[in-house]
């Protein structure tokens, strides 16, 4: 994810082998060693692999790798109480760079439209919720950037399962239940060894720095681009603030996430893999039709 090598998981979704194709042939699965130098996304022994065409649950049903040419759609989201101005100034891009926690009143999903989009696609009502919230957010901050919640839910679910890998799940403040922390980066199971960088604080780990939340950030990662969705302290467990701050992080350097060289650098930038790649953009596309 966000600048953060990933934990090299071995897991290649439902799509293994796949070679979809992002506008010039952009896919090219092959061997990947997955590097970690970000965030990771290696939790233990977790194997989120399925056969094609198997729904598990928060999963779904992927569109064949042919018909994948570019990067997914960006659906519409609802918003409570239609647009609002934007903290700080409506439509300014913001250079990614600095930590911003806009505060109250931040743009959220309506219930009608979680409810209708939730059950189209399964993914968990209250992880939609911090998806879309991040794109509303991102439409006032970095309009230009056109990220989509198809593809920080394509993310979440490659990372996570929506939050409820270990058996937690999502609650209704956004945090996860149970604490999602990843393997040891100590250089094994095909991870780049990244030394402790926090102390341990958010990982429980004064040895080596673990990816941790549902989007799966490194410690060092996260002190850089680790933003609140409201005002208070940033939450990595918080699939409201891991997902704005994921945001954030692909949208550095100026992308336009509707053209397919920036999603493919984004994604790239955010795991060295073009089999995570693939899997990320099947996922996405098949949220986007869905919804």
């Amino acid at each position: 994810m966000a600048d953060h090598e990933r934990g090299g998981s071995g897991r290649s979704g439902p799509i293994a082998a796949v070679c979809a194709t992002l506008a010039v042939c952009l896919l090219l699965t092959g061997g990947v060693v997955y590097t970690v130098d970000r965030i990771s996304s290696n939790l233990g022994g977790w194997d989120a692999s399925a056969p094609v065409g198997e729904i598990t649950d928060g999963s779904i049903q992927t569109p064949p790798a042919a018909d994948l040419t570019g990067p997914p759609t960006s659906p519409d989201v609802v918003a409570e109480g239609g647009a609002r101005e934007a903290a700080g100034g409506a439509g300014a891009d913001d250079g990614a760079d600095e930590q911003q926690n806009p505060g109250a009143g931040v743009a959220r999903p309506t219930a009608e439209w979680l409810d209708e989009v939730s059950e189209a696609t399964r993914i968990p009502r209250r992880a939609l919720e911090g998806y879309a919230s991040a794109q509303l957010s991102m439409e006032e901050r970095q309009p230009s950037c056109r990220l989509s919640w198809p593809t920080l839910a394509g993310i979440g679910y490659v990372e996570s399962r929506h939050g409820t890998y270990g058996g937690g799940e999502i609650g209704p403040d956004g945090a996860t239940t149970v604490d999602i922390i990843g393997i040891p980066l100590d250089g094994g199971n095909n991870t780049r060894a990244i030394a402790d960088t926090d102390g341990g604080e958010l990982d429980g780990d004064d040895v080596w720095d673990r990816a941790v939340g549902p989007m799966q950030f490194i410690p060092g990662t996260w002190a850089r681009w680790g933003t609140a969705l409201e005002g208070r302290v940033a939450d990595p467990q918080s699939i409201d603030d891991a997902a704005l701050s994921a945001a954030r992080y692909l949208c550095d350097g100026g992308r336009d996430l509707t053209v397919a060289a920036d999603w493919e650098s984004a994604m790239l930038e955010y795991n060295e893999s073009r089999t995570y790649l693939a899997d990320v953009l099947a996922y996405a596309h098949a949220y986007a039709d869905a919804a």
